[in-house]
């Protein structure tokens, strides 16, 4: 469960609507932490998506982050204390279960983490809650789109990017998988999105458009009258009862393609990664990471790739920097 100096969720996960423009929006604000959403956090963004799913006085749901960073992940240290705590309290408050309704799995069984797994395919888990949003979704991307922040500009019907914009999931380097990876590979490609994956290498705003990840590139600057261009065009064009019979006809399609098969498969090699044996001693492994810090650990790791494949925007800067410095 969160720590209790955690902010409140709803503090997290802001949340307004204005019914004369039937837009509504959902600002992530945790900048200090890259915006990264704790449990309760994340439990709040797929019951929010519920209600405007159901509000007539929603159309179009806008998403974006305060601060300089869409988001870099969800708060992995906070989930792995959680699934690792013998408090079940703190176990079972990740599926909305309180510690006396019922016993969690036992630690070492398969169960155990196959119900993590099996979770994020839920929508009420606040992972792919997007898919079934039956209102246009929007997302607006800058600076960090990593991991549970990912998963969102996968799953939203449109994606705005600012430029300076990196897009990836840090999970690529330190365990190899990532709950939506069926569905990036076919919003991506296949092909790009392999890249992506066995490179662990951040992409750039460029690169996704041109991979039709993304709907629209602008300058940081441009961004939030871009996401307003779009909101309103869409609030404007056909009725709300044509948006739900265009997303049901989406969301088929989405289906034949094989996007909830693909979650539930993700999970299942999620569960079984405590049998992945490392290489060597130079292995970054993410119980490595956690004992260390993921923060520190991941930064740490990026050395060992060139500057332009490094994760952090700083590590991706200090070629440039010492370019300058031979001028």
């Amino acid at each position: 469960m969160p720590d209790t100096s955690d902010p409140p969720a709803k503090k997290i996960i802001r949340y307004e609507k204005d019914p004369k423009t039937r837009i509504a929006t959902i600002t992530f604000d945790r900048p200090g932490y890259l915006n990264a959403p704790t449990i309760a956090a994340r439990l709040r963004y797929a019951d929010l998506l519920h209600r405007a799913n159901v509000d007539d006085d929603v159309k179009v749901l806008v998403i974006r982050g305060s601060g300089d960073d869409l988001g870099s992940g969800a708060d992995l240290a906070e989930s792995m204390r959680a699934q690792r705590s013998a408090d079940p309290a703190a176990r079972l408050g990740e599926y909305r279960i309180a510690a006396d309704e019922v016993s969690a799995p036992p630690q070492g069984s398969f169960r155990r983490g196959a119900t993590l797994g099996q979770w994020y395919a839920n929508p009420n888990s606040g992972i792919r809650g997007l898919q079934d949003f039956k209102k246009i979704s929007i997302l607006e991307a800058k600076g960090y789109c990593y991991g549970w922040h990912f998963y969102q500009a996968a799953d939203a019907d449109l994606v705005i990017s600012s430029d300076d914009a990196l897009f990836g999931h840090p999970s690529f380097r330190y365990y190899g998988w990532g709950p939506r990876m069926w569905w990036w590979a076919q919003t991506m490609g296949i092909r790009k999105f392999q890249e992506m994956v066995f490179t662990g290498r951040a992409f750039t705003a460029a690169e996704m458009y041109e991979c039709n990840f993304l709907n629209s590139v602008v300058p940081r600057a441009r961004l939030e009258g871009e996401v307003d261009k779009y909101a309103l065009a869409c609030a404007r064009n056909r009725p709300a009862d044509t948006v739900f019979m265009q997303k049901v006809f989406f969301e088929i399609m989405k289906q034949f393609q094989g996007e909830y098969l693909g979650s539930m498969l993700s999970g299942v090699f999620e569960s079984m990664g405590g049998a992945v044996r490392a290489d060597g001693e130079g292995d970054f492994t993410l119980d490595d990471a956690l004992e260390r810090g993921l923060g520190d650990a991941v930064r740490d790791n990026d050395t060992r790739f060139p500057p332009e494949w490094r994760l952090s925007k700083k590590g991706r800067t200090k070629k440039d920097s010492k370019a300058k410095r031979k001028q």
